[in-house]
């Protein structure tokens, strides 16, 4: 990923700033253009995300996603928990495909939607592999546990136990009300973490953590 700082705002983010900030290449930016006129398509027929974060595709999801990549530039194996609409999984899947041993696990228990990924994951060829599961029922080996908009931290660390149990480390996007959920969570959990503010919405946290046993 590129060393390019961030924009100071969470202003609208257009393809080429995007570029400029990841680093991607032209046929990445080819795949992710790709992947949003999918998104826009299936998101008129099945609720994918809301429609009005559309026009801004670029930092509210695409961006959003890809600042994980610089936490861990090193990590190959990853499972998004919850994946919906593919973020932040298909993005990473996207800006990781070619590279030896990258795989992204995509974990989610609405069979629409895994038809959505399936699609978006075959149109491209992206190292994927989809989960139509519930999160708390598989307990992959994997580099990362991610996740985006699933579950308030209490319940979202029971479904990234089984992985962080297995070595992960969890890098989960939360919003603005991160603090009050960590508090809450913290009453079922020992949590090892810290905050990292995010890139895409100054409002935004993610939540990285490298140990949890229960309280």
């Amino acid at each position: 990923m590129s060393d390019v700082p961030a924009p100071p705002e969470a202003a609208a983010l257009d393809a080429a700033t995007f570029q400029a900030l990841t680093g991607a290449t032209d046929v990445q930016m080819a795949d992710l253009e790709q992947f949003r006129l999918m998104l826009v398509e299936g998101n008129a027929v099945m609720n994918l995300v809301g429609p009005a974060t559309l026009p801004d595709f670029w930092n509210r999801h695409a961006w959003d996603s890809a600042q994980l990549l610089r936490l861990v530039p090193e990590a190959k194996t990853w499972a998004d928990l919850g994946a919906g609409a593919g973020f932040p999984g298909l993005v990473l899947a996207i800006l990781l495909k070619g590279v030896p041993g990258a795989r992204i696990h995509l974990v989610e228990s609405m069979a629409k939607r895994c038809r959505f990924l399936e699609a978006v994951a075959m149109a491209l060829d992206l190292p994927v592999e989809i989960h139509n599961k519930r999160a708390e029922d598989l307990s992959l080996s994997v580099d990362i546990v991610t996740a985006r908009a699933c579950a308030p931290m209490t319940r979202l660390l029971g479904y990234g136990q089984p992985y962080l149990k297995r070595g992960a480390r969890g890098l989960f996007l939360k919003g603005q009300d991160v603090v009050s959920e960590m508090a809450e969570a913290s009453k079922s959990w020992t949590i090892k973490y810290r905050l990292i503010g995010s890139l895409s919405d100054p409002r935004g946290q993610i939540v990285d953590v490298e140990g949890l046993t229960r309280a």
